[in-house]
């Protein structure tokens, strides 16, 4: 199942707003009309009324002679006007009458042809429309002048016919420009009425299990988005609760393990030497081993308040004469390869000196039982742990440091060892990786900040 793409908030609000405002445009225009209409702004005795009826009828006929068209305009013209008159004429002299001219307009019918456009108003001052009227039009018949009265009224179908052309000419190149400054004006409104949403967003990029406690910040978000961030913060709380029920019982079962394996390996101790009581004895190591790492994972995240310099050249000087008798029993010859007398870092000494202990136990146990296990430390601030073992596959280099993970299955241990020195070396800001030694083996490497 594929998930379809996130929209654009931006472009969504765009299209929206510019939709928005074509159509409050047009309701907005058409409402003015609608209301001048109603109350007589825009009168109904409509001056053109007539000439636009004759200017829809004209035709002509197959000799080309001017003709009127029978349609529901002109019959209702005729209906309302009874005494309705008009002159249609061209310029190739065709001529087309009907009515009688009033007396006061016959004069003007001698000037036809010296007339392009006029209002013949007899009753000057009267704000009511002239009573005559000289256009010339375009109609179906081509360019005619017509000479008409002007009792005709203005028809609705005729303004409803002219809304196309307005919304063309009119309402669209204004919601265009209102379209073009939203389009602008937009990712500007937006960005800030987001940006709270914008800086709860970073907050949560940067949680993370070793800062727990983080609640996303409300300052700034829209009211609409506050559910969704106060559900985010009571999940982060309810997180927070049981990391820290499962850090409580990870370190109460340490604790209580620790006491138990004392116990077992003094009542072990007490019993003759023999090879079972070698075996049980190296049982009981390894459970003392693995509660000591349950209680170093979880002393880890308050470790960092302790932070001081430590010798790395030392640290591991220490850890090589620990571990040198384990080291030659079970069949290996042991290196310390410092390049100075000093090397100083900043970190906590018992930790740093667990990972490397670790590394050494690792290679000891991985290491095929032969061959030189080798610690070296190089500048900048590097420890490396290396064996003449069999290796870590490639595929295998990123799972061995998850916390339970044994290579082999059949080994010892509960696969801790590796994952606590990739988490104490996070804690010191630097990280370990494992690449192939120089004479075959495994090469663990301890990269600490400069």
């Amino acid at each position: 199942m594929s998930l379809s793409r996130p929209r654009s908030l931006k472009w969504s609000l765009v299209l929206r707003i510019a939709i928005l405002q074509c159509v409050m445009l047009t309701l907005l225009i058409a409402g003015i009309i609608g209301a001048m209409l109603a109350t007589g702004i825009i009168p109904h005795d409509y001056e053109d009324g007539t000439m636009d009826v004759l200017a829809d009828a004209v035709a002509r006929d197959a000799n080309g002679a001017l003709v009127l068209k029978e349609n529901s305009g002109l019959a209702r013209l005729r209906s309302d006007v009874p005494d309705l008159w008009f002159i249609i004429r061209d310029k190739q002299g065709h001529r087309l009458q009907e009515g009688t001219v009033p007396v006061a307009y016959q004069p003007f019918v001698g000037l036809l042809d010296n007339i392009s456009d006029a209002r013949i108003d007899l009753a000057m001052g009267e704000a009511a429309p002239p009573g005559g009227k000289i256009r010339w039009t375009d109609t179906a018949a081509g360019n005619v002048q017509i000479m008409s009265g002007t009792k005709g009224g203005l028809s609705l179908l005729r303004v409803l016919g002219q809304a196309p052309a307005l919304f063309l000419q009119g309402i669209l190149p204004l919601a265009g420009l209102m379209a073009l400054a939203t389009l602008f004006a937009t990712p500007w409104v937006v960005r800030g009425a987001l940006s709270g949403l914008g800086r709860a967003a970073t907050a949560a990029g940067q949680i993370d299990i070793d800062k727990r406690g983080v609640q996303l910040p409300l300052d700034g978000v829209p009211k609409e988005v506050t559910p969704l961030v106060d559900a985010v913060n009571a999940a982060l709380s309810r997180l927070d609760a049981g990391y820290e029920r499962h850090k409580r019982f990870l370190t109460d079962a340490a604790h209580e393990l620790r006491t138990p394996v004392a116990i077992l390996n003094t009542r072990l101790a007490s019993l003759p030497a023999t090879p079972e009581r070698a075996r049980l004895l190296q049982d009981a190591a390894r459970l003392s081993t693995l509660a000591d790492q349950l209680l170093d994972l979880q002393r880890l995240d308050r470790q960092a308040e302790h932070f001081g310099p430590v010798d790395l050249v030392t640290l591991a000087r220490t850890v090589v004469v620990d571990l040198a008798p384990m080291a030659f029993a079970a069949g290996y010859e042991m290196s310390f390869e410092p390049a100075r007398e000093k090397l100083i870092v900043r970190g906590d000494r018992t930790a740093i000196e667990r990972a490397v202990t670790n590394l050494v136990q690792n290679a000891i146990d991985h290491g095929g039982k032969a061959g030189h296990i080798t610690i070296r430390i190089r500048p900048p601030a590097i420890i490396e742990v290396l064996d003449e073992g069999g290796g870590v596959p490639t595929s295998e280099r990123e799972r061995i440091f998850e916390p339970f993970y044994r290579l082999h299955p059949q080994d010892h241990g509960a696969g801790l060892g590796l994952n606590l020195v990739r988490d104490l070396m996070q804690l010191h800001g630097g990280k370990v990786e494992v690449l192939d030694g120089k004479a075959g083996g495994a090469c663990f490497r301890m990269i600490f900040p400069a």
